[in-house]
């Protein structure tokens, strides 16, 4: 969904009342709100990113993940396209036997200059 950019794709993901939080942006509090926080990211920018999973650990109904992610940013408004590089952490959740993003937050691997 994120290289696609299909906000409605990325917001199924998530659980209702999950969470993402995105760097140097205000958290994204359930469905709504993350369906928003993802339109808006994708009307400024294309990603073009592959994830690696570093630790996955399975604990009942919840889960975490530890990833990073690296590829190219697109953005739209100047038609740049710049290095992309994060670190992730996913909490996940069984919602009726399918696992859902309870939690996501990423940050920048070298700082933004």
């Amino acid at each position: 969904s994120l290289n696609t950019s299909d906000a409605k794709l990325a917001q199924s993901l998530y659980a209702k009342d999950g969470i993402f939080m995105p760097t140097e942006a205000p958290s994204a509090i359930g469905s709504e709100n993350i369906l928003k926080s993802y339109e808006y990211i994708f009307s400024q920018i294309q990603l073009n990113i592959e994830f690696f999973i570093e630790e996955i650990e399975v604990e009942n109904d919840f889960a975490f993940a530890t990833t990073s992610s690296e590829g190219t940013t697109l953005i739209r408004a100047t038609g740049d396209t710049v290095p992309e590089a994060n670190r992730e952490l996913f909490v996940f959740e069984k919602v009726d036997d399918d696992w859902k993003i309870a939690r996501y937050m990423f940050n920048k691997t070298s700082p933004q200059k």
